[in-house]
Order: structure tokens, then sequence, then C-alpha cells
């Protein structure tokens, strides 16, 4: 074990990993929600009261509305996690002791919707000094607070990330082990075309998984599809490819399928950890959310909930998918590199 510098690594690496992500960025306690604001009654008491929601830091505004359907568009684009309704008649109706004030929750994350059920609990007078306002709280998407309904689409995206990278990372490994790299070696093949050949049969694999997380998801737990079925399977393949492109890299760089095993566990934990399936996304440091923006499950994680409960497509959340086509370009294009590398 003292000869292998990998596992060794690995066996102070992965508890040290543990402990910085257990202990900084995990955080149950949300904070600083991306919010909007549509403010229809223009009067200082709403304002006020527009001023102490956002004083409170459990909401930080993100982009303009001035109407409930803006609200609504921009939690369909996944823009906003809470939107703020503040009706035309609010003064008369916070003192008449009426429901004054509407908060629009993504009930896609259960997370947000308890922290947006403490927002309204709070007491809130605009800075009056009479009578708090009432404030409802609807949550869209999965009201009934379902906990399968959060997690099964997700679900896909950790399957496919833990299957995909782990074949992918000891694909041209086993390859070296059993002596057949020296026989591909002498064929014709190009660097590219052998990792691109690697690649396309688990691609198959995936979709195969998708389709049975799919099923299971919609006729056990009675989860919804709301968007296209068409875009579920596109932000599927987004994923497979980019998981696939990693496990490429991942076996270019690991000298046995043990290592290869190991090096791919070390990537697959910050995934469950820092992509918001497990823990709120807007709860962890900065540090830890822009190192979570380089995985792929994070981004698949938004892509999934976006089509699947919001009913968005994939050209409204482009951005997400962006982000894992670029990843793939880059890793894919890393792995040929180094590949071609080794065969000189």
């Amino acid at each position: 074990m003292r000869r292998d510098r990998l596992t060794l690594g690995m066996m102070i690496g992965i508890p040290t990993l543990q402990l910085m992500l257990f202990g900084f960025a995990i955080n149950p306690d949300v904070r600083n929600l991306p919010a909007a604001v549509a403010d229809m009654a223009d009067t200082a008491g709403s304002r006020a009261l527009a001023q102490d929601m956002l004083a409170t830091g459990v909401i930080r505004q993100v982009a303009p509305a001035r109407t409930p359907q803006d609200i609504d568009a921009l939690l369909d684009r996944g823009r906003i996690k809470i939107g703020v309704i503040i009706p035309h008649d609010y003064e008369r109706r916070r003192l008449d002791g009426r429901e004054a004030v509407q908060v629009v929750v993504d009930g896609s994350d259960t997370s947000v919707q308890a922290t947006a059920r403490q927002l309204a609990a709070m007491p809130l007078d605009g800075g009056s000094g009479l009578k708090t306002a009432s404030i409802s709280v609807l949550p869209l998407y999965n009201p009934e607070r379902r906990s399968a309904v959060n997690i099964v689409p997700s679900l896909i995206g950790v399957i496919l990330t833990m299957t995909m990278v782990m074949f992918t990372a000891m694909a041209i490994v086993r390859e070296r082990e059993r002596g057949n790299l020296e026989l591909l070696i002498t064929t014709p093949v190009s660097s590219a075309e052998l990792m691109i050949g690697k690649v396309l049969p688990y691609v198959g694999v995936g979709l195969v998984q998708t389709s049975v997380v799919l099923l299971l998801g919609m006729t056990v737990f009675d989860v919804p599809v709301r968007g296209s079925l068409i875009d579920v399977y596109g932000a599927a393949m987004l994923l497979i490819v980019a998981n696939l492109s990693l496990g490429l890299m991942v076996s270019t760089r690991a000298q046995t399928q043990f290592q290869a095993m190991q090096m791919a566990f070390f990537l697959f934990l910050p995934s469950i950890l820092l992509s918001g399936f497990m823990f709120p996304f807007d709860g962890m440091p900065v540090a830890a959310q822009w190192i979570a923006e380089v995985l792929p499950l994070t981004h698949f994680v938004r892509l999934i909930r976006g089509v699947m409960l919001r009913g968005a497509d994939l050209w409204a959340l482009w951005p997400d998918a962006l982000a894992l086509i670029a990843f793939t370009a880059v890793m894919m294009t890393l792995a040929i590199a180094r590949f071609r590398k080794r065969l000189d």
C-alpha cells in the first residue's frame, strides 16, 4: 500500500473530502434563495414590506417582475425559487386582516417549501408598526410535498453517474490488463475512433436505465412527467455522454481497474452531495457552489426537474444544457489527447 501512491492518497483523501463536505458545504438552512417580487400595489407600505422580506436574508431578488404571469414564467424557466406577489389592494387587505401577500414556491424542491413557510411566518409589517401582513404560501409542481416527486427524477442522474463513469473508467484499463490494447494499437483505428467506440455501447445502456427508472417512477411512485418525453431523454442523453467522457478521462489516468474504481468513487461522492440531489444547493457556501457547477449531475438535476416537474423544455433551460455539452467536449478532448500521448 505504501508503494501505491493512489491508494494511499485515497485513504487520506476520501475521509478528508467527506469531512470537508459535511462540515462546510452541507447546510440544511437554506438562505439567499433566488426570488422575484411583483409589487403591483407600488405604495410606500408595499415597498417597505418587500424590503423587509429581502432583509431577512432568506431570499434575494435576481430578476424583475411586474405581474403574476412574470413570476410564473421565471419559475417555469428555473430562474427563481420563490415569487412574491403583492396585489393592487395590498393596503386595504392588510388593514382588513385578509390575505395580503402570496408567496409562490417552486415545490419541486421540498426544502424550498419549508423555507418559504418560515418566511411567511415571520412578523413582517412593512415598517408600519401596525398590523402584520398576512402571507400565504402557494407551492407549485408538488403541492402534496411528496418526497418521491422530488427524488425520483434526480435518481435518474444519480444512477447514470454511478454506472456510466464506472463502466468507462475501467474500459481502457481493462483492455490493457487483458493485453488487448496492443492489438488495438496495431489496427488502423485512430484514438478518437477508439474512444467513441468505447462510449457508444454504453449510451444504449444508459437509455435503458433511464427508461427503467422512468417506468417505475410513474407506475410505482406516481411521479408526473409534465414535459415532453423527448426532452426527458434529451436531458438524459446529455448526462450520459458527459459521464462517459469523464469516465474515459479517468481511464486514461488509472493503471489498474481497482484504481479506476477508486477514482470514480472519489468523483461520485461530491456529485451526490453538492448537486442539489440530497441537500439544498442554495444552502451551500459560494465556494462549494462553484465546485458543484463543474459537476454534470448538478446541471442534470436542474434539467430533469424542470422538464418532468415544471413542464419546461430544454430550450428554456439552455444554460444547463450548454454546460453539459461544454463539459463533454472538454473531457473527450482531454481523454483523446492523453490516450494518444500514451500510445506515443
